[in-house]
């Protein structure tokens, strides 16, 4: 697909983080959700995180702080309100649960939070304080064991916010 992430298991070749997520879950027997009922919740979380969640905020993101060109204010704006809007629906869905599906952290929690980790000052936007309850889960995503700060377990040299 000309894309990455590309995951390559043996002989088995996998691309779209979603898929890779469900067939890590699935192959290692952690993440995946308990029951046909929450693993359904699971793919609909990832869904929602493809579409709306990080594809958003990771466009955000790379325009304000890695772009060629300083970002056009009317598309980043226009990013900033889907973005507003998903992180409220992530935020509200949180309120009363300790991750997005049951009550273990699955492959869901992983996708939702993957770009989260990166410091403010790469996208602009705030979400510790807009987001009480994005940032008390994301707590609870740290707390996983094997965590890791992105910028720990990348390669690589870092590269400075321009924008």
């Amino acid at each position: 697909m000309g894309e990455v992430p590309v995951l390559d298991d043996g002989v088995r070749r996998l691309t779209q983080s979603g898929v890779i997520l469900t067939y890590l879950a699935k192959k290692h027997g952690a993440f995946h959700g308990a029951g046909e009922e929450e693993q359904q919740e699971v793919l609909r979380w990832l869904f929602f995180d493809n579409h709306k969640f990080t594809s958003y905020y990771a466009t955000y993101r790379f325009m304000k702080a890695f772009g060629a060109t300083a970002p056009d204010p009317a598309v980043m704006s226009w990013l900033r309100g889907r973005l507003d809007n998903a992180f409220t629906i992530v935020n509200k869905h949180l309120e009363h649960r300790p991750f997005m599906v049951g009550l273990s952290p699955t492959v869901a929690d992983l996708s939702l939070c993957g770009y989260l980790f990166y410091p403010v000052e790469e996208s602009g936007y705030e979400v510790a304080v807009r987001f009480p309850h994005i940032n008390s889960w994301l707590s609870r995503v740290q707390a996983i064991p094997g965590w890791a700060d992105p910028y720990e377990v990348l390669p690589g040299e870092r590269i400075a916010a321009k924008w």
